[in-house]
């Protein structure tokens, strides 16, 4: 893991209406870490990951993404930065009209990846490092919600990100498909050396897959560190939230 951050918020701030969400929000990420951010719901932890590809703009602040200013960047040139950056969605957003290998081919055929023999066995290569061979014809109704998060993933490694943001990747899943899904996290980034942002409430998922941890908390990042840093700090809302398992206010924006 190097020390240089390829990510950077500083003093970003942004709002929905009347409802503040940052004020002043600053987080380094480095590269090659997985870093988890955790937090009472509605606090705006997906948000963070859509600000950084740009699918949201902050009213203030700066977001660097691999020395690129993402806040001033338009549509077409966020294209560079989404191309090495992937992101799993929380319910995989998967097109229900397309199979499984159209699905993974989707980004591929965004980012002009190759020929269609190329995206072929690509779409079998991520499906084997998911542990799902073979499943190319079927259409995401025929798959269980751990499957579709794991083709859901497969789509995501396609296009051979350096930078895989996750948004709730075990929610919704039992344990043991909650154990797999955290065990390909952990396996993804020995294996292809990415860089991994990790928004959830499970504190399994924190524990077993964490470098950093990083909690929102009063509208800005209230505390970055190990997990055992997490553990022994003298801030009683992380101490509670990681007995307690989550915060409880609304729902995530």
């Amino acid at each position: 893991m190097s020390d240089a951050p390829i990510i950077r918020f500083r003093g970003v701030s942004k709002r929905f209406g009347p409802k503040i969400v940052y004020e002043s929000l600053d987080l380094d990420i480095h590269s090659g870490e997985t870093l988890t951010i955790i937090g009472g719901s509605g606090m705006g932890k997906s948000v963070m990951l859509k600000l950084l590809i740009g699918l949201m703009r902050p009213e203030s602040g700066t977001i660097e993404c691999f020395g690129e200013e993402v806040t001033r960047l338009s549509e077409k040139e966020l294209l560079r930065i989404r191309s090495r950056v992937a992101m799993l969605f929380q319910g995989a957003a998967l097109f229900d009209s397309m199979s499984v290998a159209d699905n993974i081919k989707y980004p591929l055929v965004e980012h002009k990846w190759g020929t269609q023999a190329e995206m072929d066995k690509r779409v079998s290569e991520v499906l084997d490092m998911v542990d799902m061979p073979g499943v190319e014809r079927l259409k995401p109704s025929e798959l269980s919600g751990g499957m579709r998060k794991r083709v859901g993933l497969a789509r995501a490694i396609a296009i051979q990100p350096e930078v895989i943001l996750y948004d709730e990747p075990t929610t919704g899943l039992d344990p043991i498909n909650v154990r797999r899904i955290n065990t390909l996290i952990l396996s993804l980034q020995e294996r292809l050396g990415v860089t991994s942002v990790v928004v959830t409430h499970d504190m399994d998922t924190v524990f077993t897959v964490t470098n950093r941890l990083a909690m929102v908390y009063g509208r800005k990042i209230a505390f970055v560190g190990t997990p055992d840093e997490a553990r022994n700090a003298d801030f009683r809302y992380l101490r509670e939230f990681i007995q307690g398992g989550r915060g409880t206010l609304h729902e995530d924006l």
